[in-house]
């Protein structure tokens, strides 16, 4: 086993590493917050205002008796600098920045301060710009004071969100590329599951997480087991279908020299019908490996020559519809699937009148007659396989059930419709509805 699959993340993992990465840089924004906050400095007139007023704070609280500091501290308080006092020192909240450049600045005007242990904090870091500090007298005890208005609004506030919001976007559109990048086999085996079942196979690419590429590996051999499956079952049907041809030609033959015409007209009878019925499943079966390409054909042509052909027969048939109208199909599945809307037509109705319909962007050919049409329980299942109107022991039709079956098929490999409605004033309407 190779070292690069040893090491190797499953999906999961590569999510987590995803998400351990937002934290680190979450992390790393914020050390660089608390470090552009410790370097923040005020106007040098500003700091020799905190340094006076500290300096004469200290010296007035130092004087007083203990008593009286906090009456004293309220009094030197104004809107600039609010000041107070405490016997004992509170701690400031943990993980507070300070801020030593100012610090530095305050202590240049005043030298005495450095020995106060002046400190200088934010009050909320992130969220505000107010200054807090604290230092202590000569017997222990401790002043704080508050600088509301020491930094500009724009100081501190910009900075906050340059470095807050711009990594967050960054972070944002970095994660969406990662799973972009992690989820693509699956949307990948997504659509080529998608395409199984209308005569394609498409072999998915093996990369990606461990799992994904097992999941993708499975997949393939699938398609290769299906793939062999259906080619073995036309084989054998083709072959089978090839042995049967022969029998019945034999028999055609023998049937011409039955000399009682009853005998013979019956035996013709069950041969058709037999040739029917192994022509449908040959038609049914094989559809997938049909060889035939999408080519140019005009439809209008197509669809009035079934008309004439049914016509020159005996049978009522007309085309109404445009000359010409040139679609893009599998000619030959068309042409079948047309074909089989009008001989169940002609044998349910005894009359077809074909249609060609053209849209702004599809076409319907539509089979219509004046038959019984189709009760409303059996309109959804009659072109599921082997499916028949007729009774099981009183059927005179030919074939096995297959012929809407396989315009049901055709039509939805083309990417069209097939639907079946009762007409208003009698009979049916099959409509296919093409793209154009």
């Amino acid at each position: 086993m190779s070292r690069a699959k040893r090491f190797s993340i499953g999906l999961i993992g590569q999510i987590l590493a995803i998400l351990l990465l937002a934290i680190a840089i979450e992390f790393g924004v914020s050390t660089l917050l608390y470090e552009r906050v410790s370097r923040l400095s005020v106007r040098d007139d500003e700091a020799h205002r905190i340094a006076e007023s500290l300096v004469v704070a200290v010296k007035l609280l130092s004087a007083a008796p203990p008593e009286q500091r906090h009456a004293l501290a309220d009094r030197l308080s104004t809107d600039r600098y609010i000041f107070g006092w405490r016997a004992t020192q509170v701690p400031l909240p943990a993980g507070t920045p300070g801020l030593p450049s100012m610090r530095l600045q305050v202590t240049a005007w005043e030298p005495s301060l450095a020995e106060t242990d002046l400190r200088l904090r934010l009050k909320s870091p992130g969220r505000s710009n107010v200054v807090i500090g604290s230092l202590h007298l000569r017997d222990g005890t401790w002043v704080e004071f508050i600088a509301p208005r020491v930094l500009e609004p724009s100081t501190f506030t910009g900075n906050r969100i340059a470095l807050a919001l711009v990594p967050a976007v960054a972070l944002t559109i970095v994660g969406a590329l990662l799973m972009h990048l992690i989820l693509r086999p699956i949307r990948d085996l997504s659509r080529a599951a998608s395409r199984i079942g209308h005569g394609q196979t498409i072999h998915v690419e093996e990369r990606g997480p461990p799992d994904v590429r097992r999941l993708s590996r499975s997949f393939n051999e699938m398609q290769d087991r299906i793939t062999e499956l259906l080619d073995g079952r036309t084989r054998a049907l083709a072959a089978v279908g090839h042995d049967l041809r022969t029998p019945i030609a034999r028999l055609r033959l023998r049937t011409d020299m039955i000399t009682e015409p009853a005998v013979r007209a019956a035996f013709d009878r069950d041969l058709i019908e037999i040739d029917a019925m192994l022509g449908s499943l040959l038609a049914y079966f094989g559809k997938d490996t049909d060889p035939e390409a999408p080519a140019r054909a005009d439809v209008a042509v197509m669809m009035a020559s079934l008309a004439d052909a049914a016509a020159d027969e005996g049978a009522n048939a007309v085309y109404e519809g445009p000359d010409h109208f040139e679609l893009v199909v599998r000619r030959g599945e068309l042409k079948r699937a047309l074909n089989n809307l009008v001989e169940n037509a002609l044998h349910y109705a005894g009359n077809a009148t074909l249609r060609l319909e053209p849209g702004n962007n599809h076409v319907v050919l539509a089979v219509e007659d004046d038959g019984p049409g189709i009760s409303e329980a059996a309109l959804k299942s009659v072109v599921e396989p082997f499916t028949r109107l007729d009774g099981a022991r009183a059927r005179n039709t030919n074939g096995l059930g297959l012929g809407l079956s396989i315009v049901d098929d055709f039509v939805r490999r083309a990417g069209g419709s097939l639907s079946l409605a009762n007409r208003p004033e009698g009979g049916l309407r099959a409509a296919i509805t093409l793209p154009v």
